[in-house]
């Protein structure tokens, strides 16, 4: 008989934007979070300010001080243009604007490699206006080349995320994007659980299973059917205990961080809330994993 392992749980720093980097990964060992998804933003880790290799192996220190194992993320809204969110993508037109997106994550895979992190997370962007999807997924494929290579000379895996209202939207769009480059080893994939309620056509939990062999990086959180809003636990429609057993099932042993990026302004009550919520739900996923009757000669499933 089967018994579901227990999580290992995250809470995102973009949902903690208020406070110090050093404070929030205080915080979240004091409330016994396993790791952290650190964005790297101009007020966490900035990855363009001076001195990044040396503030990096104070963070490294301090995570191993804590604890804290650690994904990097680069979902930062104005890390790279003060005006437009997000922007530049890996989808500009501009080649210009594209390679800085590309030193984006260049410096994120370095990042990581230096802390020690399971995986580097990224997404595609948003379809520009006036291109053609066909150009698109061919500019998709080619920008990522160079991070694909870095991530692999690094050890360190490149987590595509499919983002609702991006080219890449949902898991489709990442198969399509692997096939497109050839399936490479480094390349692996962000499941949002919430995103997976919000437009996938099965249940999260399945969709952690389809998943599996490419999984690298989960991020959580409650979501509504049709609506990408990131909710609270408790706030939407997910059925989180099935989604925890699926997740220990496929033996994933990353990281699974709560995303709440909107939340920040209560982002240590919102971190307390949602361990609280997750460890409840894991104990759950677990009695009802004990609780299957055991498969007996002659049965049928």
């Amino acid at each position: 008989m089967s018994t579901a392992r227990s999580p290992r749980l995250g809470y995102g720093t973009n949902g903690l934007t208020d406070l110090r980097l050093d404070d929030a990964l205080a915080l979240l060992a004091d409330l016994g979070y396993d790791g952290v998804g650190l964005t790297l933003d101009h007020m966490h880790l900035d990855p363009f300010a001076p001195g990044l290799a040396a503030r990096t192996a104070e963070v490294a220190a301090r995570l191993a001080e804590l604890g804290l194992s650690v994904t990097v993320e680069t979902g930062a809204r104005y890390v790279l243009d003060p005006r437009r969110k997000h922007g530049p993508s890996l989808l500009d037109p501009d080649p210009d604007a594209r390679g800085r997106r590309v030193d984006l994550l260049l410096r994120a895979v370095r990042v990581a490699a230096d802390l020690g992190a399971h995986a580097v997370h990224c997404f595609s962007g948003v379809l520009p206006h006036g291109t053609d999807k066909e150009t698109a997924w061919k500019r998709l494929a080619e920008t990522l080349v160079p991070v694909l290579n870095a991530a692999e000379a690094s050890r360190v895996p490149l987590a595509i995320e499919p983002e609702p209202g991006h080219l890449l939207a949902d898991l489709a769009d990442f198969h399509r994007l692997r096939r497109l480059l050839g399936d490479p080893r480094h390349l692996g994939l962000t499941l949002d659980i919430g995103h997976c309620q919000c437009l996938e056509p099965r249940p999260p939990a399945d969709c952690v299973r389809e998943a599996a062999p490419w999984l690298r990086h989960v991020q959580i959180e409650d979501m509504r059917r049709g609506v990408h809003e990131h909710l609270p636990f408790g706030e939407g429609e997910i059925d989180f205990p099935p989604v925890l057993a699926a997740l220990a099932e496929v033996g994933y042993r990353g990281l699974t961080v709560v995303e709440l990026p909107r939340h920040s302004h209560a982002g240590p009550r919102y971190a307390e809330h949602s361990l609280a919520f997750l460890r409840r739900a894991a104990r759950a996923a677990r009695a009802e994993t004990v609780a299957e009757p055991p498969a007996t000669e002659g049965s049928t499933a």
